[in-house]
């Protein structure tokens, strides 16, 4: 049975930092997306970044400022975000497709889920 266990979440000022990282257990990733998502109160889970083994892809809002990463070695993939501002506010989930998908900003791409880490950035 796959697990995904985020960490690193908190209370950070606008301008700071926060490592979220997703460690997996289970299996091993593969070449296979995983990615960072992200749920606003009140609004859709939306699409951060994702990581294959072709490279890595951002929504444009994180562009410059968010850097995912994997450790294959340690079944773990990170999010460094930057910059951060109060809109980054949200519930972050990890994601895992096993199923060798394309959409990477498709939810619906994932069948594995963390169970969320709150990110909250103050003004």
């Amino acid at each position: 049975q796959v697990q995904l266990v985020e960490s690193g979440g908190g209370l950070v000022q606008a301008g700071g930092s926060l490592t979220l990282s997703c460690a997996a257990s289970g299996r091993t990733f593969g070449s296979y997306f995983m990615a960072w998502f992200r749920q606003a109160p009140g609004k859709e889970r939306e699409f951060v970044a994702a990581w294959n083994a072709a490279g890595t892809y951002y929504t444009d809002s994180v562009k410059g400022r968010f850097t995912i990463s994997r450790d294959n070695a340690k079944n773990t993939v990170y999010l460094q975000m930057n910059s951060l501002k109060p809109e980054d506010t949200a519930v972050y989930y990890c994601a895992l497709d096993t199923r060798r998908g394309t959409d990477y900003r498709n939810r619906d791409t994932y069948d594995y889920w963390g169970q969320g880490t709150q990110v909250t950035v103050s003004s």
